[in-house]
């Protein structure tokens, strides 16, 4: 599963430099999937298809979240989430929505960083 970023944030920004997958963004930033990742042109995730260097909607307006669809909880890299091994409130927490087992994850890991 991913982690996601709960209303409880308070916009420390400890977790972002964290992340191997530059997952985590700033409220109201737009993002890519290929920020921090090796990915260009057409690329294909759980939730579609989309152009790597596109810009894409930010998913929160007022705090840091987490982009599911890069999150690999850490896997491949670290032994647990960084994000939330630093977070001060403890507001990074597995995402419900987005259930993924290690297999998973490594493979979305690879997918990435190829």
């Amino acid at each position: 599963m991913a982690i996601m970023i709960t209303d409880e944030c308070i916009n420390c920004g400890a977790c972002e430099p964290e992340c191997p997958n530059n997952a985590i963004y700033e409220g109201g930033t737009e993002w890519r999937f290929s920020d921090g990742t090796n990915l260009k042109g057409a690329v294909e995730v759980a939730s579609g298809h989309y152009d790597a260097d596109a810009t894409q909607t930010p998913v929160s307006m007022d705090t840091y979240y987490i982009v599911s669809d890069k999150c690999t909880e850490c896997v491949g890299f670290h032994d647990e989430p960084q994000c939330a091994a630093v977070c001060p409130v403890d507001c990074c927490v597995d995402d419900p929505a987005h259930r993924e087992s290690k297999e998973e994850l490594l493979a979305k890991k690879q997918y990435m960083h190829s």
